[in-house]
């Protein structure tokens, strides 16, 4: 893979402030391959979950663009993760998805390795063969609060800020005495830029979104300022007072917030009730609003008392990403019991479908030879406009570090846009 980095300093240096990205860092392979090795690389990736590996033996594999990542848990019970490619000529060893072995085999020469990576056996290797150098390549992973989180880098990003200041809020929720009730997967023909911009920002809500608009504050700024209204203030007042932190907490690359919710919704449901009966968090009777966290460049989550509905989306090439949504609920809530399936998952179900359908059709304008970047609303998108400032932040760090300059800075403006 051989990417023109002048080319995307180009397109860099064409963005005006507050405005989104030049048309090819929307649809060009050149800005595919280099959102692959500079953005998805270099930062850290959410997931999923702990109870997604339950106990040792227990393997998931993880898409990420044209690559894949198995996560494991070792026979000591600690979490590992490696590139998911067989030492001897490539292979993939596990297809994406989850399992349990005792052991790791690729399926083409049966070269076996143990659960923490090492080469166990590879028959009709030479005497001189040393397995100790064919482990599998190591990659960073990390738990925070129970929710998994990838780096591809040999010199990940920092997490100890964001633990630090996130695992407190997110600890009542009791993530590890959870299991995953439902995941969904939706191809999108769109760049994943154009997903995650329309993750970012409810600008659309009210009418795109008429089932999520009765629970989710669609009115209200990027952390939820309700001007004149003090339904914030009191709910986080009350909140604080039950021994829940409210927040807002952020850095650089990541930011969390609990907010209420509508008036007479508990939940992020069709009809605002609690989806499952057995609370994950039962602290003010679940009358705790959300606790929503973002990740850049990909993800995002919500918590409410009942549930976690994590977010994800992944790139799969210039103009294609893959969405993964998972549905967290406490791990003795019983299906056809304690929750319904359908009244779990509709409404995000939903929301999910009718984002595809506008990421879709903003994917075939902005692919048009009229395509002009617009100015975003600073009100109504701020945390589109964080997100498209962050990337282009952490693009330009890569290109220095590649020793491409930019116009910009040549031109003694940078930082600007």
């Amino acid at each position: 893979m051989m990417v023109d980095f002048t080319a995307i300093a180009r397109l860099l240096d064409e963005r005006k402030p507050g405005h989104s990205l030049a048309q090819g860092l929307y649809n060009s392979q050149d800005a595919f391959d280099f959102d692959m090795e500079a953005i998805f690389g270099r930062s850290w990736l959410m997931v999923g979950f702990e109870v997604e590996l339950p106990r040792p033996g227990a393997w998931m594999a993880v898409p990420v663009g044209l690559a894949s990542v198995l996560i494991t848990r070792d026979r000591g019970g600690e979490l590992r993760a490696f590139h998911n490619t067989c030492r001897h000529r490539g292979s993939q060893i596990c297809k994406p998805g989850k399992g349990v072995s005792a052991r790791l085999v690729c399926p083409y020469h049966r070269w076996t390795y143990e659960l923490d990576g090492d080469l166990a056996h590879a028959a009709r290797m030479p005497e001189s063969f040393d397995r100790s150098e064919h482990g599998l390549v190591p990659v960073h992973v990390e738990s925070v609060g129970g929710v998994l989180y990838i780096c591809l880098a040999d010199n990940p990003p920092v997490i100890a800020d964001f633990r630090r200041q996130f695992e407190p809020m997110l600890a009542a929720h009791n993530l590890r005495d959870s299991k995953v009730a439902f995941e969904s997967t939706l191809v999108e023909r769109g760049n994943w830029k154009l997903v995650m911009e329309n993750a970012r920002e409810c600008y659309h809500c009210a009418t795109s979104h008429p089932e999520l608009a009765q629970s989710f504050p669609v009115g209200a700024s990027a952390h939820f300022d309700y001007g004149d209204d003090r339904r914030q203030e009191d709910f986080a007042a009350r909140i604080a007072g039950a021994g829940l932190d409210v927040g807002p907490v952020e850095g650089d690359w990541w930011q969390a917030m609990r907010f209420i919710l509508n008036e007479g919704f508990k939940s992020m449901t069709m009809d605002g009730a609690f989806a499952v009966k057995k609370l994950m968090c039962d602290i003010e009777g679940g009358d705790i609003g959300s606790l929503r966290w973002s990740v850049e460049p990909h993800a995002f989550a919500h918590a409410t008392a009942d549930q976690v509905l994590m977010f994800q989306a992944m790139p799969l090439g210039p103009r294609e990403s893959v969405v993964t949504a998972k549905w967290l609920v406490r791990k003795d809530a019983v299906e056809g019991v304690d929750y319904d399936l359908a009244h779990l998952t509709e409404l995000w179900t939903r929301t999910n479908l009718q984002d595809r359908d506008l990421v879709e059709n903003n994917q075939a304008g902005v692919n048009s030879p009229g395509y002009r970047p617009g100015p975003y609303s600073p009100d109504a998108e701020a945390l589109a406009i964080r997100f498209v400032e962050w990337y282009c932040r952490t693009a330009r760090d890569y290109l220095d570090g590649q020793g491409v300059g930019l116009a910009r800075a040549r031109r003694g403006l940078r930082g600007v846009g």
